[in-house]
């Protein structure tokens, strides 16, 4: 079995972002504009009112402050609410293999390899725009990689799901090096007429090259000590939205082919969990929870990883304990641990010991624990 590590990593930040001001101006003209149309239907009690948005709200809620997107004039435009992404024609790169691409050239650069080294790549996100031909293999084809990819899908634990894939596959010899990728337009899924969680997502793709020990060259590396995953049926966050539909009198226009979610009994049911596994997963590396400088957490909502780390550590959790992006990005699904560990990784030294966690739908919960070498 050959030792593995994390060698480089990437980051695509889209050029656009939309402040909590801005997307609460929007929503709020929405909701006045509905509750005006429909003014008689609610005095009637027909219809209820809907309720408007404010920036407070949000970042009690969740933590977010603003989000990086990939069309913002979509997104605010109350009569839309939707980004503007148009249809590319199947000779060009499609935009969730460019944003890849851009993270994985990032990425390579920081490992110090170039295509020939890359024997495959993992395409681990949430938000796949097409059912095939495989992103992953549309991202391999444009870097110019030899050998293979596939797509993989476990919402928000995509990236650590990949990453314990990548990391088999390494340590048992079926490659030398790999590449995976996580673009997300979580944008596209969301339903901006819902003040429960107009303000979630956020657009983003990260890359993470992982290969063989004895062959990375990169001034900075991260053993992998070991990964761990966990799955749970749940409804409570889900998403309907697929060519089935279509088969359906119903359509495509239901609710419920956008995300959707329970959110108190999310946050009830999975914090324990994410803090279970974690807790186990270092004692069966003969780990202890005190030993760990870092923990990047999935950034889906700031009270959600104050209590997982208060749960882990018997404390609050100093701010570079458990570094926080999701201000500034807002939840990013699969991608958002590995923007936290690529930020917030270069200041730790040598021998330290660090927890990339990511937990969603399914439920699916991932924990990888690393050190750096």
């Amino acid at each position: 079995m050959h030792k593995v590590v994390i060698s480089g990593t990437g980051l695509y930040t889209p050029a656009q972002s939309i402040s909590n001001e801005e997307l609460v101006e929007s929503f709020n003209a929405y909701v006045q504009q509905f509750n005006a149309d429909n003014s008689a239907a609610i005095e009637r009690g027909e219809i209820e009112a809907l309720g408007e948005s404010s920036v407070g709200f949000i970042e009690k809620a969740s933590g977010i402050k603003s989000r990086y997107v990939m069309n913002k004039e979509g997104i605010l435009d109350p009569r839309r609410m939707a980004p503007r992404i148009p249809e590319r024609p199947n000779e060009e790169l499609s935009i969730l293999a460019e944003m890849a691409v851009a993270a994985a050239r990032q990425a390579m650069e920081a490992a110090g390899k170039t295509a020939a080294d890359i024997d495959g790549v993992i395409c681990a996100c949430s938000n796949m725009q097409r059912a095939y031909p495989a992103m992953a293999v549309e991202v391999q084809g444009a870097l110019g990689i030899e050998g293979w990819g596939y797509d993989m899908n476990v919402a928000c634990s995509s990236a650590t799901f990949g990453l314990q894939a990548a990391n088999s596959a390494v340590q048992t010899g079926q490659a030398k090096c790999l590449l995976m990728v996580n673009p997300e337009i979580c944008t596209g899924h969301l339903n901006f007429r819902d003040r429960d969680s107009h303000f979630i997502f956020g657009d983003v793709a990260t890359a993470v090259i992982v290969e063989r020990a004895d062959l990375a060259t990169a001034p900075t590396q991260w053993d992998i000590v070991g990964t761990k995953l966990v799955t749970q049926f749940s409804n409570n966050i889900r998403n309907n939205f697929g060519f089935l539909n279509r088969c359906a009198e119903e359509g495509i226009g239901a609710p419920d082919k956008l995300f959707i979610q329970e959110g108190r009994k999310v946050f009830r049911e999975v914090c324990p969990m994410v803090a279970d596994l974690i807790a186990k997963h270092l004692e069966e590396n003969q780990l202890n929870v005190a030993d760990v400088k870092r923990f990047w957490l999935h950034q889906a909502n700031l009270n959600m990883n104050l209590l997982i780390t208060r749960r882990l550590l018997g404390r609050d959790a100093e701010p570079d304990e458990a570094p926080v992006v999701l201000d500034d990005y807002a939840n990013t699904s699969s991608a958002g641990s590995v923007i936290a560990f690529h930020k917030h990784s270069q200041d730790l030294p040598s021998g330290a010991l660090g927890v990339l966690s990511s937990f969603g739908a399914g439920y699916s919960i991932g924990s990888v624990i690393l050190r750096k070498h």
